[in-house]
């Protein structure tokens, strides 16, 4: 194996070491939504016609879980190899900053990935979604877990210690995800409420990765895309550019 991909392994087996703690809380995390959720809104709450609200959940439980896990990945990562004096290590190698960007954001979307994976094998049981565009779930779940892992590489970079990383994770991961029709669709709330969480990047994902089982969507996929896509873009390349910099990792 060449630098990066030494590194990516490396990444990998960080979180997969630990994997009851980084794969199996949050699978047990999903399913207590769901439980709680779903017994308590499957008779009040009605989308998409014919759709159940068990089988509505299961999408957005699974992507909540997926941007939350690969945020969770390189963020944590980064704050872990600056606090513990590690980090010098891999500044001593030749590895650029694309092969870093590689290797945090791939190992964060396998996470994410695969943490999706088992959410959706215990949560399925409760309601059965179909597959009407296998495809959109793919780019949605890949292009998503991306996002949140650069995301969290910007964060793991500013953040100095872990209750910085604290306030990142509860003030802007968590309520942009619960405020991004996880549980809900966006056109059951008030006009003013619909404005603001068309603001929310984050609603995009999931209303995209939804519309891969349902075939049906809050917003066209193609502007969920195309949304998803400059996010991506602009995000990686803040991402990219701090690492090149040695933005507090090079003092």
């Amino acid at each position: 194996m060449n630098g990066w991909q030494t590194l990516l392994y490396k990444e990998v087996l960080r979180f997969w070491k630990v994997g009851f703690q980084t794969v199996g809380a949050p699978i047990l995390t999903a399913v207590l939504y769901m439980l709680i959720f779903g017994h308590v809104l499957q008779d009040e709450v009605k989308v998409y016609g014919s759709v159940s609200y068990t089988a509505f959940l299961v999408p957005g439980l699974v992507m909540m879980s997926v941007l939350q896990n690969a945020f969770a990945n390189s963020s944590s990562s980064m704050i872990q190899s600056k606090i513990m004096g590690n980090l010098v290590f891999l500044l001593l190698t030749p590895l650029s900053h694309w092969h870093w960007f590689v290797a945090y954001v791939g190992s964060s979307v396998l996470r994410g990935l695969a943490v999706g994976t088992g959410v959706f094998a215990v949560t399925v049981y409760f309601g059965r979604p179909s597959f009407e565009a296998p495809l959109w779930i793919v780019v949605f779940a890949v292009l998503g877990a991306a996002l949140l892992g650069a995301l969290g590489l910007i964060a793991g970079l500013w953040a100095e210690k872990f209750d910085q990383m604290a306030v990142f994770q509860n003030f802007v991961i968590m309520p942009l995800t619960f405020l991004s029709g996880v549980f809900y669709s966006i056109h059951s709330l008030p006009p003013a409420w619909q404005t603001v969480s068309h603001l929310n990047p984050f609603f995009y994902m999931i209303d995209g990765f939804r519309y891969g089982f349902f075939g049906v969507s809050d917003v066209s996929p193609w502007i969920s895309l195309g949304i998803v896509g400059v996010a991506l873009i602009g995000v990686s390349w803040i991402a990219v550019h701090l690492l090149k910099i040695g933005y507090k990792i090079r003092h």
